[in-house]
């Protein structure tokens, strides 16, 4: 994760990139964001749209590079090991974020920014850049006082945590599916290897001269076909 990756469309190297990778890949991320806000917090410069909002916005490359690898491959091809990974990443990238939108003194120069934003000759791609980032501060919490920021922080986190557990419910529910069928007038109209794809299914399952579907690949698969 740390190299540029010299292939076709800059995909990521899925054939170089283990589990293993991942977590030490977040940690290094985020310890890289965590660098470029203090250096956008400890300017000594005044607060400006160049040195704030453009600074900010293009901070956290690292960790978003690699976050989205992750996402959308324990999205469309998760294991055990990939969620154990999910487990540990999410409390640290949601503490990151609140990091971010509630230090006070980031937030200060944000609004530095933003409340002056209609006399900074700035383009509509600017000016909106600029309301956003601040109204995302704003829905964040960054105007709340430390005891509600506090409160803030274990709500996140315990949403990160209720979010993964019920996601992995959804996951363990689909892949334990399982429609069993034993009277064959009920197969009718479906494909001839469906039907007989079907029926070894049943057999491997223990359920000998019945018809066997799941939601899970290949099973489902002659359905999708099917209907396309």
């Amino acid at each position: 994760f740390l190299d540029d990756w010299d292939t076709p469309f800059g995909l990521p190297p899925f054939d170089r990139i283990q589990v293993e990778h991942y977590l030490p890949a977040i940690e290094e991320g985020i310890r890289a964001q965590k660098a470029e806000i203090a250096a956008i917090t400890g300017d000594p410069a005044p607060a400006d749209f160049d040195n704030t909002i453009v600074a900010l916005d293009r901070s956290g490359e690292l960790l978003e590079k690699v976050l989205r690898v992750f996402y959308n491959l324990r999205s469309a091809d998760t294991s055990p090991e990939l969620q154990a990974v999910a487990r540990k990443a999410e409390p640290l990238v949601t503490a990151l974020e609140d990091d971010i939108r509630l230090d006070p003194g980031l937030f200060r120069r944000v609004h530095a920014v933003f409340e002056p934003r209609g006399d900074l000759d700035l383009d509509p791609v600017q000016l909106r850049l600029v309301e956003e980032t601040h109204k995302d501060f704003v829905r964040a919490g960054a105007m709340l006082d430390d005891v509600d920021k506090t409160r803030l922080r274990e709500i996140n986190q315990e949403l990160s945590k209720l979010g993964l557990q019920f996601a992995d419910n959804v996951l363990a529910a689909v892949n334990g599916f399982e429609l069993v069928i034993g009277d064959e007038k009920d197969l009718d109209g479906l494909d001839p290897a469906v039907i007989a794809a079907a029926a070894e299914d049943a057999a491997k399952a223990g359920h000998e001269g019945k018809w066997r579907f799941t939601l899970q690949y290949p099973s489902i698969w002659p359905f999708v076909k099917q209907s396309t």
